[in-house]
């Protein structure tokens, strides 16, 4: 059993919890202070940095951890390079001796005094979601396999907490999530996405719960897709490149005639990826963003989540060319097409991209609108 003194992320007692995998309530759990100590912001980090000072860093004691405890913690702080280190804290007027994470990277600037209230407010929900998956992996991968597919993890964390923040859905039975229980979780396979079954009860419309059932799903990231459109000049930009998908189905046209698209990144809007997205697959600027939809890309087996976006663009017959992100191996080739060619495709159908058949028709809508205010 061992005294653990906690001054950072880990004072957010939801995330306390999701990482120990037990309420606080379980936990001997204590305001504590280590004194000669302060606990300072780290510069372009989410996280905090424990440095000697003639002040006193406040933080929690957890007293009589058990081993499985110290070594989920020991798993959760390993992505940020810190090791325990004997110290004696204050708790309730009386010196104890405690273990505490700390770390001696050098390459980690301290920027002023760090606020646990401003982090949580930022980044505390977030954090709690992306650690809920990481600790699934605790005795099961390592370290160093869990911190290669952080970014992943971290940008379906915000997936999880944009689909908490906005539901814009009609629901006429008024069922909710509250109205599936009996969940039972496993992860088959995680690497750059992951795949997830769940055994689970539903209610039926008629107030009984449905027989168990077992459910898988893709589990991708929210995503943004923007058609850059030229109300001038009435075209629009499309981007050509490899899919693997239907490659994978056995389409002789792997190559996609589509509108531009990325993942959203971790703690990223999605008006900022899709200006981002244009610069990286087409050299774009966008001048404005009209939303177009906000839906799942196919909600019987995959989490996957389109925020769909037509971007004004100033589409001269230079901006066409090959772009794409090297590291990520990308090599698109964009096009002009008029709005009437680009609705023959869609009437012929030509255009096998779901987003893009549903944005062109959104601007044969409000295309003269969109044209008399250019």
């Amino acid at each position: 059993m061992t005294n653990v003194f906690v001054y950072g992320t880990l004072r957010h007692v939801p995330l306390l919890e999701a990482v120990l995998g037990q309420p606080a309530s379980a936990l001997d759990l204590r305001p504590a202070e280590l004194v000669d100590h302060s606990v300072f912001a780290v510069q372009g980090q989410d996280f905090p940095i424990l440095k000697p000072s003639d002040s006193r860093a406040f933080g929690l004691f957890i007293g009589g951890l058990s081993d499985d405890g110290v070594e989920r913690l020991r798993f959760y702080e390993g992505s940020y390079d810190y090791d325990l280190t004997d110290v004696s804290v204050e708790v309730a007027g009386q010196t104890c001796p405690a273990q505490v994470f700390k770390s001696d990277n050098a390459g980690w600037v301290p920027d002023g005094e760090w606020s646990l209230d401003g982090w949580a407010q930022r980044f505390g929900e977030v954090t709690v979601l992306r650690a809920v998956e990481e600790m699934t992996y605790f005795g099961h991968r390592s370290r160093a396999e869990v911190d290669r597919m952080l970014p992943m993890i971290k940008a379906r964390a915000t997936a999880k907490m944009q689909a908490r923040r906005r539901n814009d859905a009609v629901s006429p039975s008024g069922m909710t999530g509250a109205d599936v229980s009996d969940v039972t979780l496993t992860r088959p396979y995680a690497n750059f996405f992951t795949m997830e079954e769940y055994d689970l009860t539903f209610r039926r419309y008629d107030g009984a719960r449905s027989d168990m059932v077992k459910r898988a799903v893709f589990v991708a990231t929210d995503a943004v897709i923007v058609l850059p459109y030229d109300p001038v000049r009435d075209r629009v930009l499309l981007i050509e490149q490899f899919r693997p998908g239907p490659f994978a189905r056995g389409d002789d046209l792997p190559w996609q005639l589509e509108p531009i698209a990325g993942r959203l990144d971790a703690d990223e809007h999605p008006e900022a990826c899709a200006r981002r997205e244009a610069q990286e697959e087409a050299g774009l600027g966008l001048t404005a963003l009209h939303e177009v939809a906000n839906c799942y890309a196919s909600p019987g087996c995959s989490t996957e989540f389109y925020n769909i976006y037509l971007g004004l663009a100033d589409l001269s017959d230079e901006v066409v060319g090959v772009s794409g992100l090297a590291h990520e191996a990308e090599d698109i080739c964009s096009y002009l097409y008029s709005f009437e060619e680009l609705m023959q495709m869609v009437d012929n159908k030509q255009v096998v991209n779901a987003p893009l058949v549903l944005a062109a028709l959104w601007l044969a809508r409000h295309r003269d609108r969109l044209r008399g205010t250019a």
